[in-house]
């Protein structure tokens, strides 16, 4: 079986190539993957290449398949797994395997196993592990991006609260309490949105704040506060830019009492700082936002740590359990992880989007790996429209679904370029 695929050669050193596959072993699986959403830990994994710890040193020989948000279809079982999986199922993978104490990881470490590929080999250890999940949705979209949502779920049920005089840690954000989302209206703050309005454990006040008044409004026309209060929340959007006192002012809105639950969604200091302060008794700040600065600090108030008690804590990830319960809420439409979406491409966009992550404004960037197509913003469908009649139509399917991408949208790009 051929496969064209994103490999990583060096640092910065990305090749798409149509290479031959091997046959599949008794205890592996053959997939069609169709979509793979780009994630900033590939562009840290391809500027370090070798010296990052998922990606084997021997690259230049045997290049790794990058990407590990995707979604696909079972083409061939192997023996081994053959009362488990039927060709034709639906799939989305859990990447982080830790496999036996292994920092190998699909879209980093294997030479046939990842995202950014038209067909991949699914090795035994991601079935050993119940990572290889059932999806029955539609979009394969949203089974990519189960892997970013479940990083968002994961850090919801990994907050914190206790009681006093006893040892005990009451996991999960307080339900009916007071949150707070700081520099919470980019892709991952807008799914956090979603899941904080849908999911069974809500807040009673949901603050966001942001420093863009476009960004806030975006976020606004796809979580109204209408609707933010049929599910039971007051949503209020803060723009913080102009603000003297930013703490100040949150605390003002929950009666100086503090937040149970804040999330910073931004490496940025001054934000740390912010949520320190607006920190209530027994409050859990989560540091969400992962920075490249391996020497980035922050002060906090210990007198608030040891007595009121305050906790700071951080998390990077989900587990299968998230997947899962991402998976569940897209299939019965809870939640649109569409809203991180603002550009789609096809498979020979892939590594120039990779190298150029950073610099490419907007949120998550979307791949389908069966067709050719420059990466486009939703937002220009519209102007190559005029010229394209291709364009034209997912403009049209894009206006018609609040600028957001679909399953629609989705069906319609497949059926016309998919090869």
């Amino acid at each position: 079986m051929k496969t064209r695929a994103v490999r990583l050669y060096d640092v910065n050193t990305l090749k798409l190539e149509e290479f031959e596959l091997p046959p599949i072993k008794e205890d592996e699986i053959l997939a069609k993957v169709i979509s793979d959403s780009v994630c900033m830990s590939t562009y840290k994994a391809v500027i370090q290449g070798s010296k990052h710890k998922r990606v084997p040193e021997n690259i230049a020989e045997h290049p790794t398949i990058m990407g590990h948000e995707f979604s696909g279809v079972i083409v061939e079982v192997g023996a081994k797994w053959q009362d488990q999986f039927k060709p034709g199922e639906k799939f989305a993978i859990q990447p982080a395997l830790n496999y036996k104490g292994s920092p190998y990881a699909p879209g980093y470490s294997f030479e046939f196993f990842g995202g950014n590929a038209t067909y991949t080999i699914i090795p035994q250890e991601v079935m050993e592990l119940g990572f290889l999940l059932k999806y029955e949705g539609e979009a394969f979209y949203d089974a990519s991006l189960s892997e970013p949502m479940s990083c968002i779920i994961g850090g919801f049920h990994a907050n914190y609260h206790t009681e006093t005089g006893k040892y005990v840690h009451h996991m999960g954000i307080v339900e009916g309490g007071k949150m707070a989302l700081l520099a919470g209206v980019g892709p991952m703050g807008l799914g956090a949105i979603d899941y904080a309005l849908h999911c069974n454990r809500r807040p009673g006040v949901l603050v966001v704040t942001d420093i863009d008044e476009t960004r806030i409004n975006r976020a606004r026309t796809l979580f109204s506060e209408e609707h933010a209060k049929s599910c039971g929340v007051e949503l209020i959007y803060v723009n913080t830019k102009e603000l003297q006192d930013v703490p100040a002012y949150l605390n003002s809105l929950v009666g100086d009492t503090g937040y149970d639950d804040v999330f910073v969604y931004a490496p940025v200091r001054k934000i740390i700082e912010e949520a320190d302060k607006i920190l209530g008794k027994d409050g859990c700040m989560n540091f969400f936002a992962g920075p490249t600065d391996t020497e980035f600090s922050a002060a906090v108030n210990f007198y608030n740590i040891h007595y009121s008690p305050t906790h700071i804590m951080g998390s990077t990830g989900g587990n299968d359990d998230d997947m899962r319960e991402s998976l569940e809420m897209s299939a019965k439409g809870l939640i649109n992880p569409a809203v991180m979406i603002t550009h789609v491409g096809g498979i020979d966009s892939a590594a120039d989007a990779i190298l150029d992550l950073p610099n490419i404004p907007g949120g998550k960037k979307l791949i389908y790996n069966g067709i050719d197509m420059p990466l486009t913003a939703l937002e220009d469908f519209r102007a190559k429209g005029e010229t394209n009649a291709f364009y034209k139509e997912l403009a049209d399917i894009i206006d018609k679904h609040k600028g957001l991408w679909s399953a629609e949208a989705e069906r319609y790009l497949l059926n016309q370029l998919e090869k």
